[in-house]
């Protein structure tokens, strides 16, 4: 692992920033309210948050030089399957060639299908 990392670290220098494809997710839910709040003295502290039927919305979002491209909301989390959906269907039609797509460890990231279909597209996985 550490021989990859000090690849990695290495090759660095020869990337074109141009060409590089950062991928990421990020969620927000109904019952994400503050555990903790402020009062004056004596007082309760109040906040309203929905009760009973909690939703999540997530956004998937491929980042480049020039800005936001391939972005996607799903209704609630993300897995593999939504994962594989989004790369196929909304990543790999702005994928140029020699692009470098550079994910992170989440596991759904790591599903059967998803380097196929950025090498397909002719951009490599990093």
């Amino acid at each position: 692992m550490r021989a990859a990392r000090e690849a990695w670290f290495d090759g660095q220098l020869s990337l074109d920033p141009d060409s590089l494809v950062f991928i990421d997710e990020t969620a927000a839910a109904t019952n994400m309210v503050r555990p903790y709040g402020r009062s004056p003295r004596g007082e309760r502290c109040r906040i309203s948050a929905p009760h009973g039927h909690y939703k999540t919305t997530t956004v998937t979002a491929a980042l480049r030089t020039s800005g936001l491209v391939a972005t996607t909301l799903f209704d609630g989390e993300t897995n593999g399957e939504r994962f594989r959906a989004y790369v196929t269907d909304t990543l790999v039609p702005v994928l140029k060639w020699g692009d470098a797509v550079i994910l992170d460890n989440l596991p759904s990231h790591k599903v059967a299908g998803v380097r196929e279909q950025i090498e397909t597209a002719g951009a490599r996985l990093s």
